[in-house]
């Protein structure tokens, strides 16, 4: 029996459950786009570790964005495909298609502005991030830095975590 005060050990591992559960949200919402087609104002940006194994992406673009990349799922995006343990679609970058693939494991951050809904997910420690307004949408084949990320309602794991 554990006393007062002291914390039991957690064998549920709620942590890793809210963080499967919050990448189902993303994942859901990927597969409504990639079926359903752009809907409204509703369009996403997904911020991911681009060193993370099962990404794939052009050399070049792994060149530019050495740890982390955002893309935009807005107007121009093609062939969105959704996989049990990746995504996948093809964007314009300097007017050349490539064809990107990301595991849900390595996304760091979502969001929808429209609505003004974030997630974070944990991840490699990384720098922080100004919290500002909304950034415009990046331009055809331009990619917003991580710190022009949108401001919104963040949801972070950290504070689910034990210390």
């Amino acid at each position: 029996m554990v006393g007062r005060g002291a914390l039991a050990q957690d064998l549920f591992q709620y942590d890793k459950m809210v963080e499967r559960a919050l990448r189902g949200v993303v994942r859901d919402a990927l597969a409504r786009l990639a079926q359903e087609g752009p809907r409204g104002a509703h369009h996403f940006y997904i911020g991911f570790a681009t060193q993370m194994p099962g990404v794939v992406l052009p050399e070049s673009l792994r060149g530019k964005y050495p740890e982390e990349m955002t893309i935009v799922l807005q107007h121009q995006f093609w062939d969105l495909e959704i996989g049990e343990d990746v995504f996948s679609v093809s964007l314009s970058f300097q007017k050349q298609l490539e064809r990107l693939t990301v595991p849900w494991a390595a996304i760091r951050s979502f969001a929808d502005p429209s609505v003004n809904f974030a997630l974070e997910f944990a991840g490699p420690p990384a720098e922080p991030q100004p919290v500002g307004s909304l950034p415009a949408p990046a331009a055809e084949g331009e990619t917003p830095a991580a710190s022009d990320r949108p401001a919104g309602e963040v949801v972070t794991l950290d504070s689910f975590r034990k210390r």
